[in-house]
This record gives C-alpha cells, structure tokens and sequence, in this order.
C-alpha cells in the first residue's frame, strides 16, 4: 500500500441475513471506488452486533455473509484490507482506554443510544458505550477520513475529540479524521413509510428490500410503495418522498439521470414507474446474489481472505495500540 495515500476506514454490522437497499446504495457501493486512490480498510463489526441481544449461530452466519456480499459487491481483496472486528482483538483494548477519558455526559449525549435503549427494557452498557468501540475502530487504523452519513456525524465528533483530547494529555499519538463525504449518495428510504430511512430496525419490514431477496418478493414489494394521492411523476422529496424514492433507487442502479427519468414518465402513472423500478432493482441485485453465494459456496477461499486481511488490520492496530499504551504509562512486556 502506497504511504501517501489517505487512509479509509469504514465498518457495517452483521445484524441481519441481507445487506438492504440503503445499505447498499448509501455505503457499501460507494466503498468501490474508494479502493482506487486510497489505503482502504473495511470491517464486519460483530463486536458492536452484540450490543442488542443475538442468538451465537446466527451471528456466525450473518458475519459469514456479511463478508461475502460485501466481496460481491466489488470489495478486492488486493486493494483493500477487508476483516472482522473480533479477529482484531486491539479494537476491545483501545476501546478500554478511550472509555477512561471520556466524561459520563458526553457519552450520555449520544442521539443513537437514546434511540435504541427506547427500544430495550434493560439496555446495556454495551450500547451506551457503542460511540467508544466505534472511535476506537476508527482511530486504531489512524484513518484521517471516515466515510460517514449523517445519522453517524455525532458519533466522529466524538471520535475526534477523544482524539484530540489524547494527544493534548498524551502527547500525537492519534490522527484526528474527518469525515469524507461521498458526493450523491443515494439516501433511500422505507417504501412503506417513506419519511422514514430503510432500516433493518423498523416495526415492519414490508418496506425493506434487500439484497439477497427473492425477485418475486422484490417485485411485491417495490409494486406495494407508498406514493401519494397524486398522478405526476416528479422529483420533490418533501411533498413527494415516496415517488422520489422510487425515482432516487431508479437513477441510481440505472444510471439515468433523475430528469431522464421524470421526462420519461411524464402523462405515465404510479404503476408504470413502480413495474420498471422493480425490474431495475431485480437486474441490479441478481449478480449480486449469484456471486455472493458463490462466496459463501467456497468457505475455504472466503476465510483466507479475511484472515490475510485481519493480518494486516492486527499488524496496524497493533503498532497503534503498543504507541497508546507507552504514552498512558502502562509497563510494558519484556520481549
């Protein structure tokens, strides 16, 4: 890997059995490109799967697949570090430090854990302390640009002040990262409730479409959108979120523009955008199934990759962890 080049790091969770269409066109087809120009890390986040409760096989399996789609969808492994979190043992440990400079209220501020414990009887410390192993992830690879969207922005801010917070008390030790923006990312929300993201998370799933879904479920799906009581096709995301939405994941996977599009269907109905968006998403996610089973067909080849990734991920990780460690004062082992 060339050292001039900027260093990226990025994770997804393995909480689910599909990447969906948000994650997809949002974050994980926008890594890509970034392998090109860039010394690029990306991680399947196990260790922060655990924060909500999870059946042990289950996650085994996701991560497995988790691994494999993101392969699918064009990760190479010659041009990217690609590995899970807990083969990286480092991530738990800095974790651990950063936890001990940062202040009970700040933590407490964080916009997620709110959100999620709502969601729990008894949420755990695990999850109150998420935004601490992520700024952890982060600053192990000492990644000066974290691709980022905007439900995830508080979370780098607090990353960089712990970072800046370290080397003020510490002595550099750490890159401060800022976040890399990545230009007309695809912001796809639920089609059932179209004012709302697509999440893994929502009360029902009629309006997630995912990646390794059945065609005839897809079709369904897309036909069954919420649109509006009008009959004109335009692009206008805050009278017209549903129709947008249709007409953002059709300009994104065929690469027409969103004008093309609504000139295109001018004087044509809802029916008629919600047939051809289904076949576009139909088409696009085909190989991605096809080449993600092969993936998961060859168990073998897909551990090897990862274990030649979490090589590299443990020798960066390990050299940042040693430099912590000298700087808070711990004894060290003698070789």
């Amino acid at each position: 890997m060339a050292a001039d080049r900027t260093r990226i790091l990025s994770g997804i969770q393995p909480t689910a059995d599909s990447f969906h269409l948000g994650n997809y066109l949002g974050a994980v087809r926008q890594w890509v490109p970034l392998q090109d120009g860039h010394d690029t890390f990306y991680c399947v986040v196990d260790l922060h799967a655990i924060t909500m409760g999870h059946e042990p096989d289950v996650l085994r399996a996701r991560t497995r697949t988790a691994a494999a789609q993101l392969l699918a969808a064009g990760l190479d492994p010659a041009r990217c570090s690609l590995f899970v979190q807990s083969h990286v043992p480092q991530h738990a440990e800095l974790a651990w430090v950063l936890s001990c400079i940062t202040g009970f209220g700040e933590a407490s501020r964080m916009t997620q854990f709110k959100d999620k414990a709502a969601k729990q009887a008894n949420p755990s410390v695990g999850l109150f302390t998420y935004p601490i192993l992520q700024a952890a992830d982060i600053l192990l690879y000492q990644a000066s640009a974290v691709p980022v969207g905007e439900d995830q922005r508080q979370h780098l801010e607090l990353t960089r002040d712990l970072a800046q917070r370290f080397n003020a008390r510490f002595g550099e030790t750490f890159v401060v990262p800022e976040p890399y923006i990545v230009k007309e990312t695809a912001k796809i929300v639920d089609l059932a409730d179209p004012v709302a993201k697509m999440s893994k998370s929502a009360d029902s799933q009629a309006g997630v479409v995912d990646i390794l879904e059945d065609p005839a479920s897809i079709r369904k799906k897309i036909k069954r959108a919420v649109t509006d009581t009008g009959t004109e096709i335009r692009f206008d995301p805050e009278n017209k979120p549903g129709v947008s939405n249709l007409l953002t994941i059709a300009a994104t996977l065929s690469g027409r523009s969103v004008a093309e599009l609504e000139a295109a269907y001018d004087g044509k109905g809802y029916g008629a955008l919600k047939t051809e968006v289904a076949e576009i998403v139909v088409e696009a996610t085909a190989p991605l199934r096809e080449r993600t089973q092969e993936w998961l067909d060859n168990p073998d080849r897909l551990d090897k990759v990862l274990a030649a990734g979490s090589a590299r991920a443990r020798e960066v990780a390990g050299r940042t962890l040693a430099d912590v460690y000298d700087a808070v004062g711990f004894l060290l082992p003698r070789p």
